[in-house]
């Protein structure tokens, strides 16, 4: 299946695959979300005139690339010859879909329980709908009168997927795309935001007490769901709620984002300004915790997750954390349970700064939606190292 699965990838040489045919491919696999109307060229066009954008709007000012947003944002429709600028904000209905403007998006149906789904008398700058509308289908555009707008190929191709019942996410032509565009309607309709999700399992949410809590006196009014699968995965929830970790682990912890590093940081602690801003990675404890553990400001400690893994990171004592609550940042690799694995980096590969992964204390979990994990709220215990 590889010859068909790459057949359209070029190669540059034996081994290294044409990064323009590799953006095209991405591309081809984006029709279903509206994120088509990049190419190659484009991308190119905009990384060569950068000074003629707008630092404030993002949007060029005159140029070879006038009116486009840098970067075209999602979604930026259709295809690279339609010449989208990119969506720089989304909903955004003072301005017409073809400069970037947007309604909501129709996912969730046209009513429900006698309810109308669609916008009603809101629609976006210049809409030839002065209404909300569903999501495009050919149906739609013979029902309008404007599949006469439809070239002869677009027209083909729509006819090769599923004629009428062709959805504007599975024309491979965009056509669909452009002839509503060029009403100036969001190809993906125009409806209301629900506040109500019933297809999640807490249609109105609610507070529910994490897996790894402290707060025990919380777990039988708020719960967390019962052990389930999905999609033939057994996922745990309340078999691990029901196990009291915090006499040993009793403290609060979380992780979260610095202004200088970005995810895993790989990337971002390999560039020297951004490393020489962020050199250590850390623990944020507050004062009277520190001093209740004996823990010294820009001491090396020892945080221990509540399924036993540690990580041995630099205290930061200060008041940006409540009582009881630690914080770690999640854009630090490269040492392990204290541990430099330094030498394991190809040459040349290693970033300038390492540090222990947060992860690595952190505890098992998994949104109930998107089955993400979730290891943002769990337990830990501090020492010295």
């Amino acid at each position: 299946w590889a010859d068909r699965f790459f057949r359209n990838i070029e190669m540059d040489d034996a081994e290294t695959p044409n990064i323009e045919s590799v953006t095209r491919e991405i591309n081809a696999g984006m029709w279903t979300v509206g994120y088509t109307g990049q190419s190659p060229e484009r991308i190119k066009l905009h990384m060569e005139n950068q000074h003629t954008f707008d630092r404030t709007t993002l949007q060029a000012v005159g140029g070879p690339a006038d009116g486009d947003y840098y970067g075209m944002p999602w979604p930026c429709w259709g295809t690279a010859d339609m010449k989208h600028p990119g969506t720089p904000n989304l909903y955004d209905m003072s301005k017409r879909v073809s400069e970037g403007g947007l309604t909501f998006r129709a996912r969730f149906g046209v009513e429900r329980n006698g309810d109308n789904m669609l916008a009603e008398g809101v629609y976006s700058k210049g809409s030839e709908i002065q209404d909300g509308y569903p999501e495009f289908t050919m149906q739609m555009l013979m029902d309008l009168g404007w599949d006469g707008d439809l070239t002869d190929q677009e027209r083909a191709a729509i006819d090769a997927v599923a004629g009428p019942k062709t959805n504007w996410k599975t024309d491979l032509s965009g056509g669909i795309q452009r002839v509503a565009i060029k009403h100036e309607c969001a190809p993906f309709g125009n409806a209301k935001a629900r506040s109500v999700v019933w297809t999640f399992p807490d249609p109105v949410p609610l507070h529910r007490e994490p897996l790894y809590t402290n707060r025990r006196d919380l777990v039988a009014d708020y719960p967390t769901y019962e052990d389930r699968k999905f999609y033939r995965l057994p996922t745990m929830y309340a078999s691990i709620q029901k196990q009291d970790f915090s006499k040993e682990y009793p403290m609060i912890l979380t992780s979260g984002r610095l202004v200088e590093y970005e995810g895993g940081g790989d990337e971002t602690r390999s560039n020297p300004w951004l490393a020489e801003l962020q050199q250590d990675m850390f623990v944020e404890i507050n004062t009277r915790d520190a001093n209740n553990l004996g823990l010294r400001d820009g001491a090396q400690v020892w945080v221990e997750g509540a399924e036993g893994a540690k990580v041995k990171v630099m205290a930061m004592v200060t008041e940006r954390v409540g009582e009881g609550v630690a914080f770690m940042p999640f854009h630090f690799g490269g040492h392990m349970e204290g541990k430099d694995l330094r030498g394991n980096y190809p040459e040349g590969a290693d970033p300038f700064v390492l540090g222990e992964s947060s992860n690595t204390a952190q505890t098992y979990g998994y949104d109930s939606v998107t089955q993400m994990q979730e290891t943002k709220a769990t337990l830990c215990k501090i020492f010295a190292a």
